[in-house]
């Protein structure tokens, strides 16, 4: 194992910022299943040895093996001959020697004996720099169908205070301790047994109330078809539900298959999202390695206040867990530290602070575009329900105020030939088809101003007109320049200065008209501001598009925009020929075309101005729904974009679209997000009505996110500068 310190002569050592998951809030999980020697403690013992070496190397903090991994589960009654209790004791006798020198904490199944030697426990032994950090004995013994372990094990949900033997020395059985690790902010352990988890009150969803982040569960469980997509059905809703991460691993070969089979399964859960899993009937032992983000545990229990509800609820049952031990990750280990004087971490400060193991890639699922899935099906239903939701919004607003019928309240939208108003027409034809009213009843409006393109404007009309919208073109020009000469400025009198005022009398001019326009057929403004301009601002104020009577984008990124008028094409929701409209729209590069350009000069590009959407919107996922800082986003964003060819792209991504970014590109364009993020607050406490559409969040000051309009960023300034790598 290597560590992340590189020399600094006679400096204090120097560390990359990203070279550790564990600088992140992150843990190294794996869930192991081997070939398990029947019967043979001695030989599983080093078959666990070999995996734990390699392992150690790979930087994993917690490693789970199966249940009585030691001894194999299939016995029957020679678990309880005293041979085979022996030498299982000798076994975690002999991994405790080991693991002084291994860095992860350990969790390997045995039988073992009561002190007064009449009871057996089925145990799951947790292992750490040569000791024994807590002993669970299994809780719920299924005695049922193919299952007989009452004849063999005694119940481990009262044993609180028994005592077993290992190596001739005492230790307490501990059913309901919870392990905290305090060098690994927010890792706090519980181990449950196979049929622990199938009960309707597991021990695991107590022990979440009590504290426990990350769940281990140790199994045996035969295989029969259908079980493996149980077992992941029960985990996954464990998880979720007790917002924690459920780490699993199955017996598998080696296994007696007299009268059952095993087929290794193992996997990783985190807050309901699969993480990793192995192949099942291996053949040889395998491994499901993740990384784990205990921040995001932490905070999702933090911001979910029905949690701590449900753990005053039941304060009385929960008297009996206890944090049985606290242990240190990092501990010395003399190959790894052979510079460090162990003597300078004598106390828990200092061992916290120590250097943390180079870890490499992240291992875990890492989406570059977190509002967007990459797997196609996922796509095609987040899509549906995406655009679903922006259409029920729209029905219910129009229904609301008389317009549920022929003649009725009119849909009236400004349509620029861009993404985000191309799609809310198309929220609006849907929500007409539905009202059962004509969408010539859609009243489109295309407002030319100093810099607007024949070929938006032309997009703009076409694609109106085969939808079957009222369309009319009102030119701006005049009265934007009579504005602009009334003000005093300069733009007024032909001169070329194109300044925010000059860009906000044309933004500020179309929303007027669009108003009185509503006011006059009896209408309301739909607005088709998308989420990601809310976050950074980029709308103009007041009597502009940060303003409408009801928004059908607001809850819908940028980057989830185009995949939704991708899946209108596809769903065939319009004819052939709008499909051809829609995808020149999606072929178009995002502009607000308020700045004139001359021949041969390239056009005004909001993303030249304000960033990458695929970057802000990557921010703006982390912040919003994760709670994440600078430091985390930046080293998140690393891992994700920082290689072109890593992970996966959402359906639909050209290779020319593709690209990568340098740190110095994410800290550069995380500063720019967060210093509009504060400042334009003012925007989103006065927005509209319009749907949350997304789990990962919405911009309400009625929903999601309420903010002071005049709060600093200060510290998220102050965290970018000092934690963030620009190079």
């Amino acid at each position: 194992m290597s560590s992340a310190t590189e020399s600094a002569g006679a400096d204090a050592p120097v560390t990359d910022p990203h070279a550790s998951i564990y600088d992140h809030g992150f843990v190294r999980v794996a869930a192991v299943t081997l070939p398990v020697a029947l019967a043979d403690p001695a030989t599983n013992a080093e078959r666990h040895l070999e995996q734990l070496r390699d392992l150690h190397d790979q930087q994993v903090g917690l490693a789970v093996f199966p249940e009585l991994s030691l001894t194999g589960y299939s016995l029957d009654d020679l678990v309880m001959q005293e041979p085979l209790l022996d030498a299982a004791e000798q076994a975690v006798a002999t991994l405790v020697e080991a693991s002084r020198e291994l860095l992860p904490i350990i969790v390997v199944g045995a039988p073992l004996r009561a002190r007064d030697r009449s009871r057996i426990f089925n145990c799951a032994v947790i292992i750490h720099h040569g000791e024994i950090l807590g002993i669970a004995p299994k809780q719920n013994l299924p005695t049922y169908r193919e299952f007989y372990e009452r004849r063999w094990f005694a119940p481990g949900d009262d044993a609180d205070g028994v005592f077993v033997r290992i190596a001739g020395e005492d230790h307490e059985l501990t059913p309901h301790s919870i392990i905290t690790v305090d060098d690994v902010p927010g890792l706090r352990l519980f181990v449950e047994i196979c049929e622990d988890m199938w009960v309707p009150v597991p021990p695991s969803a107590e022990a979440a109330l009590a504290g426990a982040t990350v769940i281990a569960n140790l199994s045996g469980s035969p295989i029969t078809v259908g079980r493996a997509e149980d077992r992941k059905l029960l985990a996954r809703s464990a998880s979720a539900r007790c917002q924690a991460a459920y780490i699993y691993a199955a017996a598998g070969e080696g296994e007696s298959t007299t009268d059952l089979a095993w087929d290794g399964q193992t996997f990783v859960y985190e807050c309901g999202d699969l993480l990793g899993e192995s192949e099942r009937f291996p053949q040889g032992p395998r491994a499901t390695i993740v990384d784990v983000d205990l921040d995001r545990i932490v905070a999702e229990r933090r911001r979910q206040n029905t949690v701590d509800d449900n753990r005053r609820t039941h304060a009385e049952s929960l008297e009996k867990f206890s944090t049985w031990h606290e242990a240190r990750l990092f501990g010395p280990f003399a190959e790894d530290f052979e510079d460090i004087d162990e003597e300078d971490f004598d106390d828990a400060d200092d061992v916290a602070a120590r250097p943390h193991p180079t870890t490499g890639t992240l291992r875990r699922p890492l989406h570059r575009f977190p509002f967007v899935p990459d797997d196609p099906a996922r796509l095609a239903q987040d899509s549906y329900e995406a655009f679903s939701i922006q259409v029920a919004g729209l029905v219910r607003r129009l229904s609301a105020i008389g317009g549920d019928k022929p003649g009725g309240t009119r849909p009236v939208l400004g349509v620029s030939g861009g993404l985000d108003s191309t799609h809310a027409l198309l929220v609006c034809a849907r929500a007409m088809d539905q009202l059962g009213r004509d969408r010539s009843e859609i009243l489109a409006y295309t407002m030319p101003g100093f810099a607007t393109t024949e070929h938006t404007r032309s997009n703009a009309e076409l694609l109106s007109r085969a939808i079957g919208a009222s369309f009319e073109t009102i030119d701006i020009r005049p009265a934007s320049t009579q504005m602009l000469k009334d003000m005093g400025h300069p733009a007024g009198s032909g001169e070329e200065v194109y300044d925010v005022t000059f860009e906000n009398v044309q933004a500020g001019m179309r929303y007027d008209y669009l108003f009185r326009l509503a006011n006059h057929h009896g209408g309301i403004v739909v607005g088709t501001g998308d989420l990601s301009e809310l976050a950074l601002g980029w709308c103009t104020y007041g009597v502009g598009d940060q303003m409408s009577h009801y928004g059908v984008n607001a809850g819908v990124p940028k980057t989830l925009i185009q995949h939704l008028i991708r899946w209108v094409v596809a769903e065939g929701l319009f004819d052939d020929a709008t499909g051809d409209l829609l995808q020149a729209v999606l072929d178009t590069e995002i502009s607000p075309e308020l700045i004139p350009t001359k021949p041969g000069e390239k056009a005004q590009s909001t993303e030249d101005s304000i960033g990458p959407y695929a970057l802000h919107d990557f921010t703006l996922y982390h912040q919003l729904r994760r709670g994440y800082g600078p430091a985390k986003i930046a080293y998140l964003a690393h891992q994700a974009w920082g290689d072109l060819d890593a992970g996966e792209w959402p359906a639909g991504y050209t290779e020319g679209d593709k690209r990568s970014y340098t740190r110095g590109e994410i800290k550069h364009w995380l500063t720019v997000f967060t210093r509009r993020f504060f400042s334009n607050q003012f925007k989103r406490s006065a927005m509209p009505n319009a749907p949350k559409v997304l789990a990962g969040g919405s911009l309400s000051p009625r929903g999601d996110w309420r903010m002071p309009s005049d709060a600093t960023s200060k510290a998220w300034m102050a965290e970018l500068e000092n934690e963030v790598p620009g190079d």
